[in-house]
């Protein structure tokens, strides 16, 4: 089957995100596209990921099983038109909470920026002498602000939280986040996998009650290396799209603070990172991804 860079439906588009497509079935339902888009650094590529909407797609309906007892989720049914079947749902409408609930057991990536110039990660103090790839004495809450497409996500700490949705909504995403993010550590744990963080959306009903949302632990929410290999303080391999990054940063040429967007991507790395997303969604779930 041929990737889908935009699945052209025919109901009212409500929202295209770098990667998701929402569309209105009704008022009380939405039905959640995952193309094979791919972003980096806020940038949504010109190549797609051939399988990847269906790996976000059928790798989140397994992580939400797995959670189920933890937090409601968003899916109301996986009977979605032949056109988009294996990489959409329908879900429910809900007012999306407008925080990037970011957990993080292991210190990489903005956390290890930050860490190194004030030991500190989105305000929470860590001990000294952490390296890239150090495991975290226990796993926290690292929030970010919600940007628009083609800004930066923001790094904040949790009284900005506070102030935005309010003290008591802060304190439950915050639970919230750390209790999936520990469940699934554990299970990936299991499955020679560690999660190293993972960012998850959530949403209110009508009634307040909070709702998980979007997608959860797939390669493009969080990061997943392999646990043999990992060494703190050197390059760790990981099963996501960090592979695009690197060859964007170290292999393209292109200049990612000069403004233009970024090249497409080669066969190679196209069929690479397409390994990558299967990989994980082999190894956590123990199958292979159903044919289209």
């Amino acid at each position: 089957m041929e990737p889908v860079y935009e699945s052209q439906l025919d109901v009212p588009l409500v929202h295209a995100g770098k990667v998701r497509e929402l569309y209105a079935l009704d008022d009380d339902r939405l039905l959640m596209v995952a193309t094979d888009r791919i972003s980096a650094f806020d940038f949504v590529l010109d190549s797609e990921i051939p399988d990847k909407g269906r790996v976000l797609t059928q790798l989140s309906q397994w992580w939400f099983a797995q959670l189920v007892d933890l937090v409601p989720n968003h899916v109301l049914s996986t009977d979605v038109p032949d056109p988009v079947r294996g990489r959409a749902v329908v879900c429910e409408r809900l007012t999306m909470i407008p925080v990037e609930c970011v957990a993080r057991g292991y210190l990489t990536g903005s956390g290890w920026l930050e860490y190194q110039e004030s030991r500190t990660v989105c305000g929470v103090p860590l001990p000294a002498g952490l390296v890239d790839g150090s495991r975290l004495p226990e796993p926290i809450f690292t929030p970010a602000t919600k940007a628009a497409l083609g800004e930066h996500d923001e790094n904040v700490d949790f009284a900005t939280v506070a102030a935005t949705v309010g003290g008591p909504l802060a304190e439950r995403v915050r639970d919230l986040t750390l209790a999936v993010y520990v469940r699934a550590e554990g299970v990936a744990r299991e499955r020679g996998l560690l999660l190293a963080d993972t960012k998850l959306e959530f949403g209110l009903r009508g009634d307040g009650t909070v709702v998980l949302a979007d997608e959860v632990l797939t390669p493009d929410s969080s990061r997943f290396w392999d646990a043999e290999g990992w060494q703190p303080g050197g390059p760790l391999p990981s099963f996501d799209k960090q592979y695009v990054r690197d060859w964007l940063l170290h292999a393209s040429g292109w200049d990612r603070h000069g403004g233009d967007a970024p090249p497409a991507l080669p066969d190679a790395v196209v069929a690479a990172t397409r390994a990558k997303y299967l990989q994980a969604y082999e190894r956590l779930t123990g199958r292979a991804l159903p044919p289209a």
